[in-house]
């Protein structure tokens, strides 16, 4: 019988190949019931790891699930994280062709970059603000290597938390607006979505915070220079070829990307 931690790089293995080929897999949590939560995140950091060992560079994380609607909309009632590499960080204004992902779906959220290191379980909101060096608008395509995106906490975290890329703006210094008062607008040729940062744990900041509080249970944080996005302001939104999708935070500025394939 394998063992977990071989159990943990074959299904690592599974997901990497499933997003290579794009030929989505079953559930991990219905085809390995015995699972918990540490044996996802167990397998990310294996994917992770086969992805640096490929060439990508660690460029950040990203917390997710943060909000009801995006909890709601999948079944999860944990806030989750992921990593980004500097091969899924693209700028404003990214041209996607949809031919690379399974089902693709997009969100629009606030993205921390850091200026200092921060880590420890008793981080808070406010000692995030004060260690971060610039917010962006920022667009995450989230895409299941899961079948018709049938996913659990498990399958999710395993998946890297459903994360396929970052497309981000201009960043702005911490103190542009009241980022809990912010709203957002996100449109596409089919959808309107708005949402406030509120939406986000009450404070994006907050949702950035907790995720520091989880990374501390894995003896580690964020480092200067990182990015994190800080989880959705609305329910994600399907995306569809030929489309131009937007996302409008006021003072905060805005970020676009359009699609093909």
């Amino acid at each position: 019988m394998a063992t977990r931690l071989s159990l943990h790089r074959e299904l690592a293995g599974e997901l990497r190949t499933a997003a290579r080929t794009l030929r989505a897999v079953p559930p991990v949590s219905v085809r390995h019931p015995e699972l918990d939560l540490a044996d996802a995140y167990a397998i990310q950091s294996e994917l992770r790891e086969m992805d640096l060992a490929a060439g990508a560079v660690l460029a950040g994380l990203k917390i997710g699930a943060t909000s009801e609607a995006i909890q709601s909309m999948f079944g999860i009632d944990h806030p989750d994280f992921g990593y980004l590499t500097d091969q899924m960080v693209l700028h404003d204004g990214a041209d996607l062709d949809l031919s690379r992902f399974i089902a693709p779906k997009v969100e629009g959220e606030i993205a921390f970059r850091f200026a200092a290191d921060l880590a420890g379980p008793a981080v808070t909101a406010h000692d995030v603000l004060a260690a971060t060096a610039e917010i962006l608008p920022a667009l995450e395509v989230l895409d299941s290597r899961i079948q018709d995106w049938r996913i659990g906490l498990v399958d999710t975290v395993a998946d890297n938390a459903s994360s396929a890329l970052a497309v981000v703006g201009a960043g702005m210094p911490p103190d542009t607006t009241d980022l809990a008062g912010a709203r957002m607008e996100l449109r596409s040729r089919h959808v309107v979505q708005e949402g406030r940062g509120s939406a986000v744990m009450g404070h994006p900041a907050e949702s950035v915070a907790c995720l520091v509080r989880i990374l501390s249970g894995f003896g580690t944080g964020i480092r200067a220079g990182q990015l994190v996005l800080s989880g959705s302001w609305a329910a994600a939104v399907d995306l569809v070829p030929g489309d131009t999708v937007r996302a409008s935070f006021g003072a905060l500025g805005a970020v676009s990307l359009t699609t093909r394939g």
